[in-house]
């Protein structure tokens, strides 16, 4: 068969048994194998060869020891429930505007998102705190899921991000190190929250029943109060980021070991919280184990399926169709953006990159994009596919937690207008390049 026709099959395949639910590691690794065997003339093992080869070549990668450091700091700050001090300080400095408490929301899960890097963690938790609080204040149900499910999601973008260190190990190249992709991504995801802060603060301004402050007789602390109760609560986490961020992009310490540093941080501010007990670490380390095992899993089956498909020439196939196109280059950047964000709504972030990631990276550098704009473009777009029906997992995870009267249906409407403001956000990065790029210039050089 021609590598058109093995290219089409390839990614029909691939979705219909996504479709069909089974898990996605087995399935990339499974499609890779049968497809594998046609290209190799069913020879087993000059194809096990190759996987042999890129499965270690893969656990060989430095930069992904990250990974498990990251979501171990990410777990012990969760169960030390760092969040909650926060989220109570804000709740009483900002609760007298109208919108104050879903700002204040929002603030805790930017700063929250800067501390773990995941987004089950950031949703569940703002679920648990804000939810019931959001609706005994008389907040619109959609507002207040869209509210906590959009500003969850930053904790994919944000460093330090898992999804960056996974686009960074997967690259390989100096421009799209972990350490520019941190840089780059700050300034995205101050902007996107931001957007969320401004459109919450707007729509309530003008429709005051959305979001109504706290009534005065509430509010008795004063303004010494506040700022104590404030600062009390923030420094101790925000110390944390610039120690973990700082010796990143100061050169200090590489992305691992920063992690690593990280970690020991974490447990500090556990040990301060009187939350540092066998129970936590013990919690801590199993999850890490678990997650890590499905994100490795998730690495080598999507590393197998690249392989066999830029080995059959499926990675030309797709580069001839675009840039054979005759139309202007960002329209067929608005055709790859278009793709990612499509996937996002069935496909699993990290699978997602998996499959991209080495397609859609050279046609880039053939058009003459900067790697780490395009990059952290397909990053932007992929914090969109926790939130896009029918499979956004931001979505489900804030289900699984909030009160019962927030319904499904309520909270695929109140997502909508924040899908709306992450597309427009990804379009002013678009236009205005400077807002990725400029940070990772200031720290790193051009």
């Amino acid at each position: 068969m021609s590598p058109e026709v093995l290219t089409i099959l390839m990614f029909v395949s691939l979705m219909v048994l996504i479709a069909l639910g089974h898990p996605l590691a087995i399935t990339l690794a499974g499609v890779a194998t049968f497809y594998g065997l046609l290209e190799y003339n069913w020879d087993v093992g000059a194809l096990l060869d190759l996987f042999v080869n890129n499965a270690w070549g893969l656990q060989q990668n430095y930069v992904l020891v990250a990974i498990p450091l990251f979501i171990f700091m990410a777990q012990i700050l969760d169960r030390s429930k760092v969040s909650e001090g926060l989220f109570d300080a804000l709740y009483i400095v900002l609760g007298g505007l109208r919108g104050g408490l879903g700002m204040a929301v929002i603030v805790v899960s930017t700063v929250f998102a800067a501390t773990t890097g995941i987004i089950g963690a950031s949703v569940v938790a703002m679920g648990l705190m804000a939810g019931p609080a959001l609706l005994r204040r008389g907040y619109q149900t959609g507002l207040g899921a869209g509210i906590i499910c959009s500003s969850g999601t930053l904790g994919i973008l944000i460093p330090p991000s898992i999804m960056l260190v996974v686009y960074g190990g997967l690259t390989g190249m100096k421009e799209t190190s972990v350490g520019n992709l941190f840089a780059g991504a700050i300034l995205p995801g101050i902007l996107l929250s931001g957007m969320y802060l401004g459109y919450v603060a707007i729509r309530c301004y003008l429709n005051p029943k959305l979001g109504p402050p706290i009534p005065k007789e509430d509010r008795t602390a004063t303004l010494g109060q506040k700022m104590t109760m404030t600062m009390k609560n923030f420094v101790p986490p925000f110390s944390l980021i610039l120690i973990v961020m700082g010796t990143i992009l100061m050169g200090i310490a590489t992305p691992t070991e920063a992690a690593a540093l990280g970690c020991v941080g974490a447990m500090v501010l556990a040990l301060f919280n009187r939350k540092l007990n066998w129970e936590v670490l013990s919690l801590a380390c199993n999850s890490t184990l678990r997650t890590t095992a499905m994100i490795m899993l998730l690495f080598v089956g999507g590393k197998l399926f690249s392989v066999v498909f830029l080995s059959m020439g499926g990675g030309d196939v797709v580069a001839d169709l675009l840039l054979g196109m005759d139309v202007n280059d960002y329209v067929i950047l608005a055709i790859m953006m278009g793709v990612v964000f499509l996937m996002g709504m069935f496909i699993d972030w990290a699978a997602i990159l998996l499959v991209v990631v080495p397609i859609f990276t050279p046609i880039a550098s053939d058009l003459g994009f900067d790697p780490l704009w395009f990059a952290m473009l397909i990053c932007v777009n992929l914090q969109t596919s926790f939130l896009t029906p029918p499979f956004g997992y931001a979505l489900f995870y804030f289900k699984g937690v909030a009160p019962p009267e927030y319904s499904m249906s309520d909270i695929y409407r109140g997502i909508l207008p924040f899908v709306f403001i992450q597309l427009i956000g990804l379009a002013v990065m678009i236009f205005f390049p400077q807002i990725i790029t400029w940070l990772p210039t200031v720290f790193f050089g051009s």
